[in-house]
Order: C-alpha cells, then structure tokens, then sequence
C-alpha cells in the first residue's frame, strides 16, 4: 500500500474520552485526530495506514436512535474518504458491541468499507452481526486492550487486500458460523476414534464440532408450605412503570429495576408498559399483568393458596442480555431477596 489507507475509527463516550454514563446520550461527532484506543491503533499500522478521525457517540444515543445514529455516521464516512472502519474493542460492555456491530455491519453492506472490531464472544454484539464482519476475540474486560488491538491492526491489511483469511483459531476472530471444505490425511470416523481413545487414555484433544458449555443450575427445593410463603414476582419480559424511569435498555439490558407493588392489585396499562425490544408489546401494554401476573397473585393471596406477594417486584429485558450481565443480575436480585425474607420466586419470561 503505497499511499496510507485512510482509517476512522469509532468508539463511545468513554473510551472516546467525552465522559462516562453521564455522556450515554451524546450524539456522534467527528474528531479530526486519533483519540484514545484510536491513537494506539494509529502507531500500529503506521506502515500501511493512518487514523483520519474517531467518531464518537454516546452508547444510549446510537441504540435508542439507531436509525439516525447510523446515517449520521455513514455520512461522515464518506466525508472523510474511509477506507477502513475499526470500532471498539467492545469487550463485554453490551450496548458498546451492538454500537460497533451495527456500524460495522452497515458500513460494510452499504458503503462497501472494510470493517473491523473486537469483542468477548458473550457481547450480544456478536451474534448480531459474526456472520457479516470479522469480530477479534477479546477477554471480557479492557485489560488486554493493547493485545486486541494488536492483533486487529495485524488482522486489518488482509481485508484491505483481500488476502484469505484463515480459521477462527489462526487468526484470532470469533467464529462466523461457516464451514469449508478442507482434506485431510484421515477419514472422519478414523479421526472420531483417535479422539474417543485420547479422551479415554485422559489425553488432550481438539474437538472438530466445539459445543457450547453453560452452567448447570440445581433446582431449588420445593416450597413446602405455599399457604405461609411470600412470593415475590421476577421478569425479563421488561415491564416498568410508564416512562421507564431506570433507563432499562430495551435488548442488551446493562441494569434492572425494582418496583413497588404496595397497595396493587394490578398492573394498570395506564401506568405500566413494556420496554422489550424481542417481541411485539401491544398484548403487554393492552394488558402488563399478562408478563407481571399480579392480578392473579393477588387472588391466591386473598383466597390462601399463597401467604402473601412481596412488595416489590424486579425486571430487566433479557433479548440479547449477556450471559455475564445475568449472572450479575441473579446475584444482586438473590442477595435481596434473600435479606428481605422472599420464600419463592415466580420468574416470569415472555
């Protein structure tokens, strides 16, 4: 590459150096020079290329307004004559990733611009767009920042040139969900023997079809005597009071609320309505009860098939939430429930 490919490079608000979540809302702008992540990215691909800019928005912003956060900055793309986007890396920081996902995937699709960025493979930024773009495995915090962008700066002039790239285990990059054809020396079910007998003999093996590993959850003891007990209501399904006072994001929830529920004997739909982005809310909004069931509970509470609703219930959105964010959150509701004398807990999805 004989003249420097011209770079932007996106990041939000705090890596941006705008400020932390009390910049969330600002809208993009373009700064004419290499901020933060941007000018380490910079020194390392001064033999091939040069960071012209670094948009900047707030994480809130880009995903409350989508639609105009993307036009906006595809429009100082073209301004500026990229030839490459780099966004994050997002690490874990869920409304962060969808931010670079979405950028990425459209500046590649409609502008035809190389795009790159990095992300621990729990970011519901990946399954948005891993089969679009190419997304640099990371850990899940920004303790190896310099690393990923290193190896996004080495993974970046394959692109540009359209060299071929190789497996997700060569060059670093989250799997896309592709599979090609390679030869091999063995037949299929002669490797599949040699791996059994290894696993057998307790021997290390590299398994052709990786699975998903999730943790296993025992089940709680049952309730023995439900007549006494306080149930306590507990949902992703993202019922809050009207205008969402917490500021609970509506996919990729990075927080929950908790509300009271003391003199209710139902969730009115003029007070109450649905913040989930994963499913069609006019049957919750006509209706919250039918993701918040309190009306019901309340029936059992009056006639004694249950002791009594605890008086406040807890909700988040759960479409894309990370698995990282729902432990996190699991805990934290547990921790309080626990502390507050809760004997069982309806957890209630959509």
């Amino acid at each position: 590459m004989d003249t420097p490919v011209r770079i932007i490079y996106y990041l939000n608000q705090f890596f941006g150096q705008a400020g932390g979540e009390d910049k969330a809302g600002m809208e993009p702008i373009l700064r004419e020079e290499a901020v933060g992540p941007a000018a380490v990215f910079d020194g390392m691909a001064r033999d091939w290329g040069s960071v012209v800019g670094t948009v900047v928005c707030g994480d809130n912003y880009f995903n409350e307004n989508k639609p105009e956060a993307l036009k906006r900055i595809l429009e100082m793309l073209k301004q500026t004559g990229a030839e490459l986007l780099v966004a994050g890396p997002a690490f874990n920081a869920g409304r962060y990733g969808m931010a670079c996902a979405e950028l990425c995937r459209e500046a590649a699709a409609l502008l035809g611009i190389p795009a790159v960025t990095g992300m621990y493979r729990e970011n519901p930024g990946v399954d948005a767009c891993k089969k679009d773009i190419y997304i640099i495995e990371t850990g899940d915090s920004a303790a190896g920042m310099k690393s990923v962008l290193s190896k996004m700066a080495g993974f970046a002039p394959k692109l540009l040139r359209q060299l071929p790239i190789g497996t997700p285990e060569e060059e670093g990059y989250i799997p896309k969900g592709i599979r090609k054809t390679v030869f091999s020396e063995k037949n299929g079910s002669a490797r599949a023997v040699e791996m059994l007998l290894a696993r057998l003999r307790g021997e290390a093996f590299e398994t052709e079809m990786p699975m998903a590993d999730f943790d296993r959850v025992d089940p709680a003891p049952p309730v023995q005597n439900l007549a006494s007990a306080t149930i306590a209501l507990v949902s992703s399904g993202g019922i809050v009071p009207k205008g969402n006072p917490d500021r609970i994001e509506s996919a990729s929830a990075t927080k929950f609320g908790r509300y009271s529920l003391a003199g209710l004997d139902t969730l009115d739909a003029s007070s109450y309505e649905t913040i989930h982005g994963g499913y069609d809310p006019v049957y919750a909004n006509l209706d919250p009860n039918r993701v918040v069931p309190l009306d019901v509970l309340r029936e059992m509470e009056r006639s004694g098939r249950i002791g009594k609703v605890h008086e406040y219930y807890y909700a988040t959105t759960g479409t894309g939430t990370s698995v990282a964010n729902a432990v996190q959150f699991g805990k934290e509701i547990g921790a309080m429930l626990q502390q507050e004398k809760v004997d069982a807990v309806l957890l209630v999805s959509t």
